[in-house]
């Protein structure tokens, strides 16, 4: 069966919200436009994709240093990176309606999205956050919410330098919130004013650059895949000279086709030396060699368009009656389900309370389930991406054939295929699926 695209997307909110993925902000006073909040599965599904990047690009290689900077900085910061001056959108508002719009998203040129009317000429609009910090309300006090994570790498530059005496390349890699006041944040938790980066910017010799530009294309791309993106849904966009960041001097978008269209998922920039020659930084190897400003390549990836990029590949309904997200199990938010077949039979619980344990020691992301008939419970798991649903029944304890005693029901989410595993082979059989 197909959906039209925007069934689609409320098909897969509409999931989102009712098995704890992600709620709206602020939901019980009437929500705040462009904050979501994240439940227990999309926590834990944030969880896999921040760990599965770090492993990939951060914990894998030898040359990558990871930080956690503050999202308050000195706003002299800000004025050096050129975002107090040139971070904007082109802000239109309507001559009718007052609603106000990005010009360049606009669903007709020069016309409102709501009532029709035309919009008046476009001004810059500034979209970081300030705030004042301390006591006092004057202009000294004046500080932004980041927008991006990655000056607070910059800024951090020194200091890994003295710390850890690297060489080129090296790179230095965060996690972490960023910011930005979008006029009109729209497509779920696609375009939001709060969201989670995973950034890294790769110093490396001025001649080298092209080299770790395509390294770093290939890895994003293989990266992608591994997570379980759905990869004919990808496509590479080279961006041109005039729609080029302030800070860019080569960008790859990788854009994704999300039910509401074509758009950005991840970027790959070359910040040549814009970042460190503006904060006055350079480098110098430990045999003193002359000193020099390394160019930067950043891989740039956003969490939270990971997740919605992630329920768009994952969610499967080619069986009507049965829509599941058809994750990949290390990606997914729970590993496996464990059940009594019956839940006022004090034996079978014990005994499923036992595999159970076991599991959860092992792998964490372990639930216990044992609300409704099994049939409820297996379309309950499939729902939310569970890879296996482990039953406990009467052969589990040998009643009625010996032979399975100690043995458990392992059901596949994509087929339905069922097998019987003993007790003390399913961690095992579970790792080796992971």
């Amino acid at each position: 069966m197909q959906n039209e695209p925007e069934n689609l997307m409320e098909k897969i909110q509409s999931l989102a919200k009712r098995r704890g993925f992600v709620y709206q902000g602020s939901e019980i006073y009437g929500g705040l436009a462009g904050t979501w909040d994240y439940g227990p599965l999309g926590v834990a599904l944030k969880n896999n994709i921040k760990e599965s990047w770090r492993k990939k690009f951060v914990s894998s290689k030898s040359d990558m240093y990871e930080i956690d900077a503050a999202i308050l900085m000195n706003s002299k910061v800000w004025e050096a990176s050129g975002h107090v001056n040139t971070f904007t959108d082109p802000l239109v508002e309507c001559t009718k309606c007052k609603r106000r719009f990005r010009e360049d998203q606009l669903k007709e040129a020069g016309k409102c999205d709501e009532c029709g009317a035309s919009v008046g000429a476009p001004r810059n609009f500034n979209m970081m956050f300030s705030t004042k910090i301390g006591a006092m309300e004057d202009s000294a006090s004046t500080v932004y919410l980041r927008p991006e994570t990655a000056q607070g790498i910059f800024v951090n530059f020194k200091n890994i330098v003295d710390s850890f005496h690297p060489k080129l390349p090296f790179g230095i890699a965060q996690i972490g919130k960023a910011f930005r006041n979008e006029i009109t944040p729209r497509d779920f938790v696609f375009r939001v004013r709060e969201f989670e980066q995973m950034e890294i910017e790769y110093f490396v010799k001025p001649d080298d650059w092209q080299k770790y530009f395509e390294y770093y294309k290939d890895e994003m791309l293989e990266w992608m895949e591994d997570l379980g993106i759905d990869m004919s849904k990808v496509h590479e966009l080279e961006v041109e000279p005039d729609d080029l960041a302030h800070y860019s001097k080569r960008t790859v978008d990788f854009e994704f086709d999300f039910p509401f269209g074509k758009k950005e998922l991840y970027g790959l920039a070359y910040r040549t030396n814009f970042d460190l020659t503006n904060h006055a930084l350079e480098f110098q190897d430990e045999e003193g060699a002359e000193k020099m400003t390394p160019h930067v390549i950043e891989p740039s990836f956003g969490v939270d368009r990971s997740v919605l990029a992630l329920l768009a590949s994952a969610y499967d309904e080619s069986d009507p009656e049965r829509p599941f997200l058809k994750f990949k199990p290390a990606i997914a938010p729970v590993v496996c389900a464990v059940s009594p077949l019956l839940k006022n039979k004090p034996e079978l619980v014990e005994k499923a309370k036992f595999v159970y344990g076991m599991l959860k020691a092992e792998f964490g992301r372990v639930m216990w389930d044992d609300n409704g008939n099994i049939g409820k419970r297996y379309r309950r798991q499939d729902e939310i991406g569970t890879p296996w649903c482990i039953v406990i029944d009467f052969d589990t304890l040998g009643e009625e054939n010996p032979a399975h005693k100690d043995t458990v029901t392992i059901r596949d989410r994509d087929t339905g295929n069922q097998e019987r595993v003993a007790i003390h082979d399913l961690i095992s059989k579970i790792k080796e699926q992971l």
